[in-house]
Formats: structure tokens, C-alpha cells, sequence
């Protein structure tokens, strides 16, 4: 009894192995083909639950989904014969799985490797036959459409690959006639600013002059008004002192007087002596630092005098 139960679970074993190796799933983002003995039976295997037999058939799956190429920069030679440097990509995706395995084993990288040369090559001949100006702005969307439908044909033909669309990312000049191009336009630049630097200290020389000369003009004018008020107010003055001293001398002389001592009281080092016993009552006393002696300037007697200096 126990040793049939181990042959049916045995049995058992062996039908769950044998149907675990017999069902396949595609699932909606591969491609598949069903082999026997490596020889392709079922090109094109739809996506969904299959069966095989095991040991007999094999199953290779391959990446449905839009895949892409993105290389190095390359440098192509334009109908001018410049050299540009290219950057771009490709976006492709399995066409015809029987041709894509035939051709390339299944191996991703050999289906991108091959690609990539004839994406090299078309870039070379379209870039050769036209200049730099058509390839940078004029006719470069028209460059690609063309690459795209040209490689298309190309891979669909050769590899079983449909290519959906080629694109020039970038386009620059070689490093070393960059770096020319750079210091040229550097030069220039510099050159420029220097010649407006120079323009503009020229100009701000003559507004420089111009203001120096106006101002100029406006204190000597200012200092002739000035000095016409003044005379005028001397004169004035003048006449008017006069017409005092004519009506009244004494108060002329009081007047003076005053002065006299305004004059005096200026100083604030100067030393002042009154003497009331004499008619010169106020004389005034300057101290010299140079020597130890006062030494007497002036004498007012307005009795005699107005004023007398010594």
C-alpha cells in the first residue's frame, strides 16, 4: 500500500513537472517564436497562454516596446568638407520576429550594433551632400524624415526591424576649431569694448570741458555782479557818511569812536588799561609771545583824537 501511494505521487510529481514545462506565457510587450531543435515552427507567437512540448520545442521572447540607440558623438564632413560633430539617436522596435531572430540570434546587441552602422553611414551621406548652414537650421527636419524612411526600409529589409524615427540632438564644431571660433569672437568682443570704452571717455572729456567752461563762465560773472553791488554799496555808503559828517560832525566822530572800540574788542588776547585821570582814558595793550614786554598799539583820546596808533 505505502509503495503505490509513492508511485502515484510520483506519477503526480512527474505530470505536474511535465505540464509546468509544457505551458507558456506571452504576455502584450514581447515577441516570441516557438523553435524545434532550433529550427523556427511558429513565427509570430500571439500573446496569451501556450502550450509545447517539452524538450522538443523551446520558446525565445524578445523586448516588444520601442527600444533606443544612443551613441557616441560622431564626426561627419559636410559637402564644404567641415567637419561637424553629431550627436544623435534612433528609436526602432521588432518588425518581423522570424527575420529579427534569423538575423541576429535574438541578441539585442547585435540587432544595435548593426543599426548603428547603417544609422553611421546614412548620417555620413547626408551630411556629405549638403552644407553647414542647410544642415544646422535650413533642411535639417527634412535630413531626418529622410534618414528615418531611408533606414526604415533598410532594417525592415535586413533585420526585421522597424525604425520609428531618427534624431540630430546636436550639431557643434570640432573642439579645437571651437576654441578658435571662441577666441576669435573673444578678440572682437574685446576690441569693441574697447573701442565704446574710448568713445565714451571722449565724450566725457567734452562734457567735462563743456562743464569746467560753464562754470567758469558762471563765477566770473557771479564775482563781476558782486563786485558792481559792492561799489555800489561802498559808494553809497560813502556818500552816505559824508551827509552825516556834514550835518553833524560830533556824532561823525562818536561814530568812528565806536568803531574804534569795536575794533578793539575783537581780540580776545589783547589787554585793555583805563586811566581816568587822563584824557586818552583807553589804550589798548597787545602781549607778543616772541618777548616779555606789552607793548602799547593804540591810543584813544576822543577828547583830542579819535584815534592814534602808535
Amino acid at each position: 500500500m505505502k509503495k503505490s501511494n509513492i508511485l502515484i505521487s510520483a506519477f503526480l510529481l512527474l505530470a505536474v513537472l511535465i505540464l509546468s514545462r509544457s505551458i507558456y506565457v506571452v504576455s502584450e510587450m514581447e515577441r516570441a517564436v516557438l523553435l524545434r531543435f532550433g529550427e523556427i515552427v511558429e513565427f509570430d507567437v500571439a500573446p496569451g497562454l501556450h502550450f509545447k512540448v517539452p524538450i522538443l520545442n523551446t520558446v525565445r521572447k524578445f523586448d516588444g516596446r520601442i527600444m533606443t540607440i544612443d551613441q557616441r558623438p560622431q564626426s561627419y564632413l559636410t559637402s564644404e568638407k567641415k567637419a561637424l560633430v553629431v550627436d544623435s539617436f534612433m528609436k526602432f522596435r521588432i518588425k518581423d520576429v522570424a527575420k529579427y531572430f534569423t538575423a541576429t540570434q535574438g541578441n539585442e546587441a547585435v540587432a544595435s550594433t548593426l543599426l548603428f552602422q547603417r544609422l553611421d553611414s546614412g548620417l555620413r551621406n547626408e551630411f556629405g551632400i549638403r552644407t553647414v548652414k542647410e544642415v544646422v537650421s535650413g533642411e535639417r527636419d527634412q535630413l531626418m524624415n529622410s534618414l528615418t524612411a531611408q533606414l526604415n526600409t533598410i532594417a525592415q529589409e535586413e533585420l526585421g526591424l522597424e525604425v520609428v524615427d531618427v534624431r540630430v540632438k546636436r550639431i557643434d564644431l570640432p573642439e579645437d576649431v571651437s576654441e578658435s571660433v571662441y577666441n576669435r569672437m573673444r578678440t572682437e568682443r574685446e576690441r569693441l569694448a574697447r573701442e565704446l570704452r574710448a568713445q565714451g571717455n571722449e565724450v566725457a572729456e567734452k562734457i567735462m570741458a563743456t562743464a569746467d567752461k560753464d562754470k567758469t563762465v558762471i563765477v566770473a560773472d557771479a564775482y563781476r555782479e558782486a563786485e558792481i553791488i559792492k561799489g555800489d554799496g561802498d559808494a553809497t555808503a560813502t556818500a552816505t557818511y559824508a551827509a552825516a559828517f556834514t550835518k553833524d560832525p560830533e556824532f561823525y566822530d562818536f561814530t568812528r569812536s565806536l568803531k574804534a572800540y569795536q575794533a578793539t574788542f575783537e581780540n580776545k588776547g589783547d589787554i585793555l588799561l583805563i586811566n581816568p585821570d587822563n584824557n586818552c582814558s583807553i589804550i589798548r595793550i597787545v602781549w607778543d609771545k616772541s618777548i616779555t614786554n606789552l607793548k602799547p598799539v593804540m591810543v584813544m583820546c576822543p577828547s583830542i583824537y579819535p584815534i592814534r596808533d602808535f
